[in-house]
């Protein structure tokens, strides 16, 4: 079977598949799931583009990182064949433990295990499958391999993971603000001390990567209404997994059926493989037929959202700089009582409030480090002559409380 495959993917064009293991590991189904897993969560409900995937992702990290290979190797940086179809499995891989919708459910299907676990033991599994020929790139992935450059690569502050999401992200929502200078930022790539340097010629591309990334949460993964949409989806497991532990029966496949009913956290799901099994099933499709039945259930709560989200009717959404006050969010959930007829009990389905942070850059082992004319190492905020580029590094919160439009009037 011929295995080098070419893709044509709308960002780069066409991306070729460089081996037969790398064919192998995009054919397993553990990968292939990530077809039905939407890159940004339900951001397709204020950009009706962004319907990207997962899978559409990890084939252009994994092309990126073809190129920085090719551009280090030009730079007599040592890269043998082995290390390079490690590294290319690794960037591969990086995100195959994500669960439906992405983000947005971390910790809530399995509490306290992120998609970064998740893909650790999804990896190890794989190896298993493939006797061994992960062993390189599980190394690379860990941060254990005395080449630190190759795991900056895959996971750093200046990563091709970051690369190709922004740059994809920006495409598929049309928000021009998050487009970034990838394939310059990628020639500027060089190695000194055994870390990942960027050239000083490629600082201004470096700068602009950093704003654009600042620009694009704010603009699109922090949008204030995607906030009220994914927020809406995290009620409504939360409800169908408290009517679950009340006996009620509700419609679901069967893996989404033993997260709802189960409580798995991260101390019990390393010890039964049947939870990893399951997980490894679930994608949007599992969540979504869900939503479009309950939708009809005759608990009001569930039936509500569900059929809220389904037709797009979000809860309004304002985004404050400081927590709001118990006594604002107390008339907000009675209003939502007297308006709606609830049982007090019910309130926090209909309002809320969440903290959001988001900084651009964050000061920690990670940095950005440029690699002078002189032959001198400085980390990007001194190097840079972009005045506010240290407070790029500020985390700056924000509160976003969501309610019913019905409680505007």
């Amino acid at each position: 079977m011929n295995k080098k495959k070419i893709i044509n993917d709308p960002v780069y064009g066409f991306i070729s598949i460089p081996s037969a293991f790398i064919f192998d590991l995009i054919q397993h189904p553990y990968f292939q799931r990530l077809r039905y897993i939407k890159q940004v969560s339900m951001t397709h409900l204020v950009y009706p583009g962004a319907l990207h995937t997962r899978f559409q992702h990890a084939l252009g990290a994994m092309h990126l990182m073809g190129l920085a290979i090719e551009t280090l190797r030009n730079k007599d940086i040592v890269i043998t064949p082995e290390e390079e179809e490690a590294v290319l499995a690794a960037i591969l891989l990086h995100d195959i433990g994500h669960g439906p919708f992405s983000h947005s459910l971390e910790h809530t299907l399995v509490e306290g295990v992120s998609h970064e676990m998740l893909s650790m033991l999804m990896m190890n599994e794989l190896n298993q499958t493939f006797e061994g020929r992960l062993d390189l790139a599980i190394t690379i992935f860990n941060n254990s391999y005395p080449k630190k450059f190759l795991h900056q690569l895959v996971s750093g502050q200046l990563d091709i993971d970051r690369m190709d999401y922004l740059n994809r992200d920006s495409f598929f929502t049309g928000v021009y603000e998050g487009v970034i200078s990838f394939d310059r930022i990628i020639k500027m790539l060089n190695v000194a001390g055994n870390e990942l340097v960027l050239e000083q010629k490629g600082i201004y591309s470096a700068e602009k990567f950093l704003i654009a990334r600042r620009l694009m949460y704010w603009q699109v993964y922090l949008h204030k209404t995607v906030l009220s949409a994914e927020q809406m989806l995290l009620k409504i497991l939360q409800r169908a997994k408290e009517l679950c532990g009340m006996g009620i029966t509700l419609f679901a496949s069967p893996s989404l059926e033993h997260f709802l009913c189960n409580r798995i956290t991260r101390e019990n799901f390393t010890g039964d493989v049947s939870h990893l099994v399951h997980f490894s099933r679930l994608d949007d499709t599992d969540i979504l037929s869900a939503i479009k039945t309950w939708a009809y259930h005759t608990d009001d709560v569930l039936s509500m959202l569900c059929s809220r989200l389904i037709t797009r009717e979000l809860y309004h959404t304002e985004l404050h700089t400081t927590a709001p006050a118990r006594e604002q969010l107390a008339d907000l959930k009675q209003k939502a009582v007297t308006f709606f007829g609830i049982d007090p009990s019910k309130a926090d389905y209909y309002v809320w409030v969440q903290p959001i942070e988001n900084s651009a850059y964050e000061l920690n082992d990670s940095n950005i480090k440029i690699l002078m004319k002189d032959g001198s190492i400085l980390d990007i905020a001194e190097a840079s002559d972009l005045a506010n580029l240290e407070t790029l590094s500020k985390k700056v919160q924000k509160f976003a409380v969501s309610f019913p439009k019905e409680l505007l009037r």
